[in-house]
């Protein structure tokens, strides 16, 4: 359990430290925005990696008893976070977390529809893998990653308000309020089905990987 607690620890503060204290700001100064994100990028997978792993190793201390029906959710959920996580690579995304600096595709997507896509993919992922695990390492590990992502929402748009200008704020506000099914009209477009199918794609991929990467088939649980 110390290394799964260390790990979370390192996991946690590579997300926290870097704005407040004043680190993200100078790598860009000095090297340029491209420059932190792939940097940033890589040490986030690391210690995303070593506290996956280091949950693996972690003594299994359940809370309640999984059944197929848990299982199901994280499958029924992941659909969606795909989709959710390949609209962070296609454009960027001036009020919350992107990959890119310049869009790929034209037109808005899916973030007319969701602000934050990469926070909410991260939520989805993470509530469901606590459904389908149901012991307290992934109880701790992932119902804490839930957390984080609804808090950062609230600070990406705080950081926004203050980087971005008001007009540039108040058109990115813009973009993502109002009417559901009006934005839902206005986001479809090729940029839209794109996302949508890259994110199919991405969903089987990793249903494909989970065992060979992960040990576990997430939907062997599934078969009668």
């Amino acid at each position: 359990m110390i290394e799964f607690f260390a790990a979370l620890t390192v996991f946690l503060l590579a997300h926290i430290l870097p704005e407040p204290t004043g680190l993200r700001q100078g790598v860009i100064n000095r090297h340029g925005r491209k420059t932190y994100i792939v940097g940033y990028s890589l040490v986030s997978s690391i210690a995303l990696v070593w506290l996956i792993v280091s949950a693996l190793k972690a003594p299994y201390i359940p809370l309640w008893s999984p059944r197929p029906v848990t299982f199901l959710v994280p499958i029924i959920l992941m659909v969606f976070a795909s989709i959710l996580f390949t609209s962070t690579i296609l454009r960027p995304n001036p009020l919350s977390l992107a990959f890119v600096t310049k869009p790929i595709l034209p037109g808005d997507g899916i973030t007319r529809l969701v602000r934050h896509p990469l926070l909410w993919a991260l939520f989805l992922w993470a509530i469901g893998h606590v459904v389908a695990n149901g012991d307290l390492v992934a109880v701790i590990m992932f119902g804490g990653l839930a957390l984080f992502s609804l808090a950062g929402m609230k600070l990406m748009q705080v950081r926004a308000a203050k980087v971005l200008s008001h007009e540039e704020y108040t058109a990115a506000i813009a973009k993502s309020s109002g009417p559901f099914l009006k934005r839902f009209n206005q986001a479809i477009n090729v940029t839209m089905v794109v996302e949508v199918l890259a994110g199919l794609i991405l969903y089987i991929t990793m249903l494909y990987l989970h065992e060979p990467v992960i040990g576990v088939d997430p939907t062997v649980f599934l078969s009668p």
